[in-house]
């Protein structure tokens, strides 16, 4: 793998309560310069994100639900629209895990659909089932109520929990998933030799905020440039 393929699969990412426009303008740079898949902002972050991006390839992801995906269905599918017509192309929501970890699967599918919906020929779905409260066995059903209700990719962890991406995590995800769907490693991926083995696990996608040393650890290696 060389430089531009790894920054490819790479949403470079700044989720942080204080992030100040700066910040997202900094971000958007090194998006483009690099040709990562997207940025992934805050809500209030997508419109300027769009701005900066456009006429590049670098997709706008935003975070819904976000962190700990207790809001309500109908709000989390408004949080999209909205996001959408701002300029999002892609969408990363929360699971409510408390629902599932209460075995309310339905109530945990219907939230998920209502977001499917949103999205619909409109935007990418992200499922984030944040993989460190959960058992080996409710990821195994997160990832197949997801599955089942027509989301993109799912993917590990807000960053914001007790703990990020596993190796274990990701290949458990892909198993359940199977080949077609997205599987997205995030929370605690800084550095080239991690990214690589979440690849190697099945991640098809990488979110992280140290993206730039990411790639160029990569180009140290393979010698590529642009």
């Amino acid at each position: 793998m060389d430089k531009k393929t790894l920054a490819s699969y790479i949403d470079h990412t700044i989720l942080k309560a204080d992030a100040q426009g700066k910040d997202v303008e900094k971000l958007c740079k090194e998006a483009a310069e690099f040709e990562f898949a997207s940025v992934c902002v805050n809500a209030a972050n997508t419109k300027l994100a769009a701005e900066l991006l456009k006429g590049t390839i670098v997709k706008v992801c935003t975070v819904v639900g976000f962190p700990l995906g207790a809001t309500l269905p109908q709000v989390k599918a408004f949080e999209a629209q909205e996001a959408i017509k701002a300029g999002a192309g892609e969408v990363d929501m929360v699971i409510n895990v408390g629902a599932l970890k209460s075995g309310q699967l339905d109530i945990v599918e219907n939230d998920i659909k209502a977001v499917v919906d949103a999205c619909k020929n409109k935007a990418l779905l992200k499922v984030i089932i944040e993989t460190c409260l959960l058992t080996n066995e409710e990821k195994i059903i997160a990832c197949q109520l997801a599955k089942k209700a027509g989301a993109d990719f799912v993917k590990t962890s807000t960053g914001f929990s007790t703990g990020g991406a596993t190796v274990e995590d990701i290949m458990l995800m892909r198993k359940t998933v199977g080949p077609a769907m997205g599987v997205k490693a995030s929370g605690g991926v800084r550095d080239l030799e991690t990214s690589l083995k979440m690849i190697e696990a099945g991640a098809t996608r990488i979110g992280a905020s140290a993206s730039v040393n990411i790639v160029n650890d990569m180009k140290a290696v393979d010698g590529s440039g642009y």
